[in-house]
C-alpha cells in the first residue's frame, strides 16, 4: 500500500482546512453523514484507507441519509447542465437515439413514482442501452432489495469520485 507521504493528492486532502475538505466530500456525495464521516477519519495513510472509510460511512447511513445522497444525483439522460461530472459519468447516455433517451425518461418517471428517488445506478463505462436494461430489470425489485442495491451503487459512484478527488488534488 502506498502511504500518504508518496500519495501527493491524499497527502493534500489529508491537510486541506475543514471546510474546503468538507465540500470536495460534498461534491463526491450528497450525504452530510457520510461526508462528516470521512472528515472525521482523517488524516488516511492510503488511498485504500480512505476507500474503506467511505464504504463503511456508506454502509451506516441511515434512509433519510442515503436519500439525502440520492437527491444529489440527476436522473440517468439528464446530466445537471454545468456539472461535468455528472456529464463525464452519464456519457453512455451522450450518444443515445432520440428514441431510447425518451424512454429512459418513460422509466426514469415509472421508477420514481414506485420508489419515491431517482434511479441510481453506477453509469461510468455503461451504455445508454446497459442502463436502460437495468432499470427494466430493477423496477421490478420489492424497495428493500432496491434500497440496498442502491447503497451498492452509490459505493461505487463514491469511491470513483474519492479516487478522482485524490488524483485531481494531486495534479494541482
Amino acid at each position: 500500500m502506498t502511504s500518504s507521504s508518496s500519495t501527493p493528492g491524499l497527502a493534500r486532502f489529508n491537510a486541506m482546512e475543514e471546510h474546503a475538505a468538507a465540500a470536495a466530500l460534498h461534491e463526491a456525495c450528497a450525504s452530510a453523514e457520510w461526508g462528516r464521516r470521512l472528515l472525521t477519519g482523517r488524516p488516511y495513510a492510503t488511498v485504500e484507507d480512505l476507500f474503506a472509510a467511505g464504504d463503511a460511512a456508506m454502509a451506516e447511513l441511515t434512509a433519510e441519509d442515503l436519500a439525502e445522497a440520492m437527491a444529489g444525483h440527476p436522473p440517468i439522460g439528464r446530466p445537471k447542465p454545468g456539472d461535468p461530472t455528472s456529464a463525464r459519468e452519464q456519457r453512455g447516455m451522450a450518444g443515445a437515439t432520440d428514441e431510447l433517451k425518451a424512454e429512459m425518461l418513460e422509466l426514469n418517471l415509472a421508477y420514481q413514482e414506485k420508489f419515491g428517488h431517482v434511479f441510481l445506478i453506477c453509469a461510468t463505462g455503461r451504455t445508454g442501452e446497459q442502463m436502460r436494461d437495468a432499470v427494466k430489470e430493477r423496477i421490478g425489485n420489492a424497495p428493500e432489495r432496491e434500497r440496498e442495491i442502491v447503497r451498492t451503487e452509490l459505493g461505487k459512484i463514491n469511491r470513483i469520485r474519492l479516487a478522482r478527488l485524490v488524483e485531481e488534488e494531486a495534479r494541482s
